[in-house]
């Protein structure tokens, strides 16, 4: 007999939390077998125990070794899952260039943001971590992208977002671009005062603001 959606959800997100890779990959395939939405499965399963095990980090409970293994059985799970995703067409046509500011070397929330958004159909430049404020703006041009994802953990480099908007108004194309900002020192307040586009505090929420923003293109 079949489980039940919550049954596997709960144990794709026990796989991710515990560092079990192989409980990841078989409850992965276990999903699909069952015709459970791909999509479905990374949110509210492998994304969830990411979340779970990054607030154990918060709590000093796990340390960067821990994060990298339950990162390793997520990704074993996105391997079985993402062939399976139903990915939007009109997505596909909007790139992204996303990363962490320069002066940042923590990249675990924004690789979990770069796979959410990927498997809702953008297209990703990842510049990857500790990124000069320029590469932003020249990467975004270079590939015609519209949106630019901004990331950091640390207070002391939340004014490269701001930096990065300048370049867009000193240059005269901010209008080209939408500018979603998120990390654990950021808020929506600190967006609005900066001029940011939207701003996300997980890596789900990061998907439904980034649709908010291009939901002309969805409808069009």
């Amino acid at each position: 007999m079949a489980r039940s959606r919550e049954e596997i959800l709960k144990d794709l997100a026990e796989g991710v939390l515990n560092m079990d890779e192989d409980l990841a990959v078989a409850v992965a395939r276990e999903a699909i077998d069952i015709g459970l939405d791909a999509f479905d499965a990374i949110t509210n399963g492998l994304v969830v125990g990411m979340n779970r095990a990054g607030e154990l980090y918060d709590q000093e409970e796990y340390f960067v070794p821990e994060l990298l293994i339950c990162s390793d059985a997520l990704y074993a799970g996105l391997e079985v899952l993402k062939p399976h995703i139903k990915k939007d067409n009109a997505r596909s046509r909007i790139g992204c260039v996303i990363g962490v500011v320069e002066g940042d070397t923590h990249d675990i929330g924004k690789n979990l943001v770069k796979i959410m958004l990927d498997v809702a159909g953008f297209e990703i430049y990842d510049l990857g971590r500790n990124v000069p404020l320029a590469d932003f703006v020249r990467k975004a041009q270079e590939v015609g992208a519209r949106l630019i994802c901004l990331s950091t953990l640390m207070t002391t480099t939340m004014d490269s977002m701001a930096a990065i908007i300048r370049m867009l108004e000193q240059e005269g194309i901010r209008d080209q671009f939408k500018v979603l900002i998120g990390g654990g020192p950021i808020s929506q307040a600190f967006a609005d005062r900066i001029g940011a586009d939207g701003y996300a505090d997980n890596a789900a929420s990061a998907v439904r603001v980034a649709n908010q923003l291009f939901a002309d293109v969805k409808a069009a």
